[in-house]
């Protein structure tokens, strides 16, 4: 069970959580190209779940594959 502490996750959290720096994954938010986030006021958050379904989505065969190497491939 998730514990409720960690559920939401801060961008250093995340970035730590995804192997990424927390500058990187600032950048990847603003050009829309990262997880998706949830926005509290001005603080950002991170679902576990959004990050997992986030990291999925790059997986890829080789450095040349565009994302279509794998599609259909079961995960």
């Amino acid at each position: 069970m998730t514990d409720e502490r960690t559920r939401f996750l801060n961008s250093r959290r995340a970035a730590d959580y995804l192997g990424l720096s927390t500058r990187t994954l600032d950048r990847l938010r603003v050009s829309g190209d990262g997880p998706v986030f949830l926005k509290f006021g001005g603080r950002v958050r991170y679902l576990r779940e959004d990050l997992d379904a986030w990291a999925q989505s790059r997986r890829r065969k080789s450095t040349s594959d565009d994302g279509t190497a794998l599609a259909g491939v079961a995960r």
